[in-house]
């Protein structure tokens, strides 16, 4: 019985990785795991657990060991086929030889620069308005939250699954659920969406 508890969750979330992967386009991983130096403090370990296929958004946040930790999870993505973004930098995507950057939607207008450079390119959106500003920019999928309940400081309003899906449904690019996802909540949304989570792939 103890064995079964702990082996649902994972089944779970796997099932709804591959039906993500069903209708994302290539070269677009189904679940994105976000690093946080304060809520992730041993990002690698995870890394290390994370299916082949599957993605890292780095995001170092200025700590004092940020090369360090990108060149740990750049081996680690070539090793576990992951693809590897790192966010708000895409000079240390260039030192490591990540996959590409995650902009923060205040620095959307840098991603005109770097299309060129960068093998993926993913930024973040808070609201549909957001969302809509994404048009016309190199960007190959957008990140929004909140959409359940979260934990983070910076989390909103949860938007909701059936909220999501019609946003989803009118946006200019593929679009990941971010903010309180898990292995519980996570197949409500992967018919239409990406998954990225940051404590909800920590187990």
């Amino acid at each position: 019985m103890t064995l079964k508890r702990q082996s649902s969750p994972k089944r779970k979330l796997m099932t709804a990785a591959r039906i993500a992967a069903a209708h994302l386009p290539p070269g677009l991983p189904p679940v994105f795991f976000l690093t946080d130096p304060q809520r992730t403090p041993d990002p690698a370990r995870i890394a290390r657990l994370l299916p082949e296929g599957w993605g890292i958004i780095h995001r170092h946040f200025g700590a004092a060991d940020a090369e360090v930790v990108a060149a740990q999870l750049a081996t680690i993505s070539r090793q576990r086929h992951l693809r590897l973004l790192i966010a708000a930098d895409p000079q240390l995507v260039l030192q490591v030889g990540a996959d590409g950057v995650h902009w923060p939607h205040a620095r959307l207008a840098q991603s005109r620069q770097w299309k060129d450079r960068m093998g993926l390119m993913t930024a973040s959106a808070h609201s549909p308005a957001e969302l809509r500003a994404i048009a016309g920019f190199p960007i190959d999928a957008a990140l929004v939250s909140a959409i359940f309940p979260s934990a983070s400081p910076s989390a909103g309003k949860p938007l909701g699954a059936p909220a999501f899906r019609r946003l989803a449904h009118t946006a200019p690019c593929p679009v990941y659920a971010l903010g309180g996802v898990n292995a519980g909540n996570a197949a409500s949304v992967a018919p239409f969406a990406g998954l990225a989570a940051v404590d909800g792939l920590m187990h």
